[in-house]
């Protein structure tokens, strides 16, 4: 199990480098607007879930380094198509030897037609399993 520490680095400081780690699952990673690891920068997300390519463009909220956690706001993409709002956050936290990644999915339905988003977290989970794999084997 990787620790804590460098799977919020992944996510706090080099979320580009998620597509090198799970390239069948999430595509590229572009920053639009300031830098890598701050703030108010704005990122696009390229990933593909069940076969079909999905956009999602989010502005990095908010980094918090003492609870190591990072909160990803969708702005444009295809979650917008179904959602008015949708917030992402990712923590990981210390359990002794082991690290629990805590991902919560705020999110606010255009209508009541539209369904849970259960695939996302589905998908959220597996990049999980991605990056831990990657990380105890670097």
């Amino acid at each position: 199990m990787a620790s804590a520490d460098k799977f919020h680095e992944i996510f706090w400081c080099r979320p580009h480098h998620i597509s090198n780690v799970c390239p069948a699952k999430i595509q590229k990673v572009h920053l639009h607007e300031g830098e890598w690891g701050t703030s108010g920068s704005v990122i696009q997300w390229h990933y593909n879930i069940d076969g079909n390519d999905h956009v999602a463009k989010e502005i990095v909220e908010a980094i918090d380094e003492e609870n190591k956690s990072v909160t990803f706001k969708v702005i444009e993409g295809d979650l917008m198509k179904e959602y008015k709002s949708f917030r992402i956050i990712v923590q990981a936290i210390p359990k002794g030897d082991a690290t629990y990644v805590h991902w919560t999915l705020e999110y606010e339905k255009l209508n009541k037609d539209v369904l849970a988003p259960i695939k996302i977290l589905g998908f959220v989970v597996h990049v999980s399993e991605d990056i831990d794999d990657h990380l105890v084997q670097a």
